[in-house]
């Protein structure tokens, strides 16, 4: 039995990190050659480390349980004394000492020789507490499930550079609890959105990634080939048209969480690959879906929290420096009334205006953009970064928001908010535009940007507008980015941190 030093770090010398590779390989050799199967079949643990602690964690210090308990994971610490030995195991719950003697495992104990570690090995024996008070099980059999051939990060060492952590999520995945707690959040905040949503009596929709167009979103999308089809196919960049589609079937509450795809640039903030959750209630508007944000906020929040080991009940989380009040209701701002507030003028949709206000205050602007795209520009440069708790900014211009209703008082502007915590735009949201003609006359006005040279414009869609000429109710619906949500939940270094296999460029070898 022998500590290791680092693989997926530099080490003393290649010829050391050879010397381990070698060593590995000649216990598997010899395992088998002793009759023992280095990578079993199977096991059949009767508990996690989590419930021993939980079931004996109070037991008087010295004290034998005469409770008999059967675990199973990878050691991860080890140390030998003679004919006594102490590994810890950890399994998906946690850690737990387990405390092996010869006169106890009889000829078992030489197994320990060839027990390195980060090998999965299951141990079958008696509850006890030490006398120094480390909880154990008292090993009487040690049983080789999974030989590593090669060795965990060096205990000095670990595994810290972040790109490294990226590439080799599943070491960082062994040897740190941080990544594993993100694995447990997010799931637990993706059952808690499928909760609220089923309770509220949506229905659960998959749609096709592979798109002939891809709309949805203002973006630039990955594009790939269907051989038997003969077709040029892009990934999609939004759910959003599908889903649509489906409340002109009449489905009128329906929503999806899934995968898109966006060939943009890759940041603390932005990801190529990265999770939606889109919501659409038929018979509602972007009133409706505040609502709903707020409550799904709320729940994730209190789910991801018990994960973070805080308190459940408040809704409170750190986030950078800052401690974010997630309690509704959440504070209401418009577009055009917070970059006015920002620079202190009041801002119109005036063309000229607007780029007057934007050099003044180093918006670098494109000739082909409209007023609206110059205000979102200004907001994004000017206030977006300041916002630190939760709030809707409302009423878009229309020119950025092709998919979203007029604004019901003012037809310049949009029923559209996107909410802002920390900083990141969290959710978009719009009153769903149901005219097919409007519709159809927004794709132009995006077809124009387009041919002007704006790669990430909206395309036309003809088989979306076929679909609303068919009748579209009106409607409310939601976009959240739940990787940026966990961020802010997690209080995540960087999306990167909570997709746990990003994108990378090939490794040099």
């Amino acid at each position: 039995m022998s500590g290791d030093a680092d693989s997926g770090e530099p080490v003393e010398s290649r010829g050391r990190e050879v010397e381990i590779l070698k060593g590995r390989r000649a216990s598997l050799d010899k395992l088998r050659a002793g009759g023992i199967e280095p990578f079993a079949l199977t096991f059949d643990p009767d508990a996690h480390t989590a419930d021993v602690r939980s079931e004996f964690g109070e037991i008087e210090d010295g004290a034998e349980t005469g409770q008999r308990r059967k675990l199973a994971g990878r050691v991860v610490l080890a140390r030998r004394q003679g004919k006594l030995a102490f590994l810890v195991l950890r399994d998906r719950t946690g850690d737990l000492q387990l405390f092996c003697q010869q006169n106890a495992m009889g000829d078992n104990f030489d197994l320990l020789d060839d027990v390195d570690l980060g090998d999965i090995v299951g141990a079958e024996g008696e509850v006890m507490k030490t006398k120094r008070g480390e909880l154990s099980l008292k090993a009487e059999r040690l049983t080789m499930l999974t030989k590593a051939l090669r060795p965990l990060p060096e205990k000095w060492h670990g595994l810290k550079d972040p790109d490294l952590q990226q590439r080799r999520r599943y070491v960082h995945l062994i040897v740190d609890d941080q990544p594993r707690r993100y694995v447990v959040a997010r799931s637990e905040a993706l059952k808690t959105i499928r909760r609220v949503l089923d309770e509220r009596d949506y229905v659960e929709f998959e749609g096709p990634m592979l798109q002939s167009v891809a709309g949805g979103a203002n973006a630039r999308p990955f594009t790939t080939y269907h051989n038997i089809l003969d077709v040029e196919m892009k990934l999609r960049i939004s759910l959003e048209l599908f889903l649509k589609r489906m409340l002109v079937g009449g489905l009128e509450r329906v929503y999806e969480i899934g995968r898109n795809f966006r060939n943009e640039g890759i940041d603390r903030d932005h990801n190529p690959e990265f999770t939606m959750l889109e919501a659409y209630q038929a018979y509602g508007d972007y009133n409706t879906m505040m609502r709903l944000t707020e409550d799904l906020i709320v729940d994730c929040a209190r789910a991801v929290n018990a994960v973070m080991g805080r308190d459940s009940e408040r809704l409170l989380v750190p986030y950078r420096d800052a401690q974010i009040d997630l309690t509704p209701p959440f504070r209401q701002i418009t577009i055009l009334g917070s970059v006015s507030q920002a620079i202190g003028e009041e801002v119109t949709l005036d063309r000229p205006d607007l780029e007057r206000l934007a050099g003044r205050h180093d918006v670098p602007l494109d000739p082909a953009w409209g007023p609206g795209k110059i205000i979102q520009e200004m907001f994004e440069k000017i206030v977006e970064g300041g916002i630190v708790e939760p709030t809707f900014v409302c009423d878009f211009p229309r020119e950025v928001s092709p998919l979203a209703r007029p604004h019901r008082e003012n037809p310049g502007l949009t029923e559209h908010f996107d909410l802002i915590i920390g900083g990141l735009e969290l959710v978009t949201a719009f009153s769903e535009l149901t005219d097919p003609d409007e519709q159809r006359a927004k794709f132009g006005d995006q077809l124009r940007l387009k041919e002007a040279g704006d790669e990430e414009a909206h395309p036309l869609d003809e088989d979306f507008l076929r679909a609303l000429e068919h009748g579209m109710p009106p409607a409310g619906g939601m976009g959240m980015g739940i990787d940026r949500l966990l961020m802010v939940l997690t209080d995540a270094p960087s999306l990167r941190d909570l997709i746990m296999f990003p994108s990378h460029r090939p490794e040099e070898r």
